[in-house]
């Protein structure tokens, strides 16, 4: 009888951690270790109730500034900035293998070429990494191997330019970078020169495309940017003018379209756009606003790509540096770099507005959020 109770209580106990973990959406959270950060922390997400929490947390990785994961969900590439500067580049892009229930394995490493690495992708393929360094504006795209080692950079571009912000637009700052979904090509903003620059990857180099580039409008700090599932449009969030630039595709080339205001028409104080996404199903378009502290909610207009302000939505925070959306679309979670917390909104999936669950996790310095 004893053994029998005993084999229905662990019977029981194994369909309660069972149901945890299906309700359980792993996501890392990158922090500046200069201001308070522990590094990378691995989270897990309540898709039921919204709750968060500290998993594990890698220690000893200097201030990493932007996380990506592979399309195969294998490993994960870090964008990290030491104390002090590394021969011959700024910082560091750093790989580690995910193995069981999230967990990290340090892999290896690669000088980033460039001062103050602050945005990573990995190209649809699996096979080349792309940097953009943010102080000394230049990209650098990086070889996979097959054993998921980061090989020595295969191609550097150092941009040129300027813009009339003379504070913060005296030279080139590469801010982010993506291989596209659809093509070849691979697109970066630089926020020191107002341009949405385009390349190709062919033969493991970054070449430049037919068309170079997409100027927005001058002091605009272009910042991160989206694609439309549609592969129709491009979103380019703009961080000195506090705007999104639709882009269209028209006969193969990228034209700029209209502007749109990321903060109300009445708010006159300093606000610095940060981050933008777009749902999975192309309704909606999201951004974030430091300084307003707020994300911007937009409809889209499927046939023209235009934007219609839904509202604006207060991060419960300050600074909001970053922020993800979870992969089944039903929750947003804000990184608040100078209040160091995360906090948690379910979306409304009729009107697209994140809403405040009243759950958040504080932590010191959180700046990305990247879902598994």
């Amino acid at each position: 009888m004893k053994i029998s109770l005993l084999a229905l209580a662990l019977s029981v106990l194994s369909v309660v951690a069972f149901a945890q973990l299906k309700s359980q959406q792993i996501f890392y959270v990158g922090t500046f270790t200069s201001e308070g950060g522990e590094g990378i922390l691995r989270c897990g997400l309540n898709t039921e109730t919204g709750e968060i929490q500290v998993l594990e947390t890698f220690k000893g990785i200097d201030n990493p500034a932007f996380l990506k994961i592979s399309g195969d969900r294998s490993f994960l590439i870090a964008g990290t900035r030491p104390p002090e500067k590394v021969e011959p580049a700024g910082g560091w892009i750093s790989v580690y293998k995910i193995g069981e229930n999230g967990s990290l394995k340090f892999v290896n490493k690669q000088a980033s070429h460039g001062d103050e690495p602050c945005h990573v992708d990995v190209s649809k393929d699996n096979k080349w990494v792309a940097a953009a360094n943010y102080g000394s504006g230049t990209l650098a795209l990086f070889p996979v191997s097959d054993e998921g080692k980061l090989e020595p950079a295969s191609s550097v571009i150092f941009n040129q330019g300027s813009g009339p912000d003379l504070a913060r637009q005296a030279g080139p700052h590469a801010h982010s970078v993506k291989f596209s979904p659809f093509t070849n090509e691979v697109f970066s903003a630089d926020l020191g020169t107002d341009q949405l620059d385009i390349f190709r990857l062919e033969n493991g180099k970054l070449l430049q495309n037919d068309q170079k580039f997409v100027k927005m409008d001058p002091g605009a700090g272009p910042r991160h940017f989206d694609f439309h599932p549609s592969g129709k449009f491009i979103y380019v969030i703009n961080e000195l003018n506090s705007t999104v630039t639709l882009l269209a595709n028209e006969g193969g080339v990228w034209i700029k379209k209209q502007n749109f205001r990321t903060v109300p028409n009445d708010f006159t104080e300093k606000s610095y756009c940060a981050d933008i996404h777009i749902s999975k199903d192309g309704r909606f378009l999201y951004g974030s606003n430091r300084g307003h502290n707020s994300i911007v909610v937009f409809s889209v207009n499927p046939a023209d790509g235009e934007l219609k302000t839904v509202g604006f939505v207060p991060v419960e925070g300050n600074w909001p540096r970053n922020f993800g959306i979870s992969p089944d679309g039903a929750f947003l979670l804000v990184a608040n770099q100078r209040s160091a917390n995360i906090t948690v909104f379910r979306i409304n999936q009729q009107t697209g507005l994140p809403e405040f669950t009243g759950k958040q996790l504080k932590t010191g310095s959180p700046v990305c959020i990247e879902f598994l």
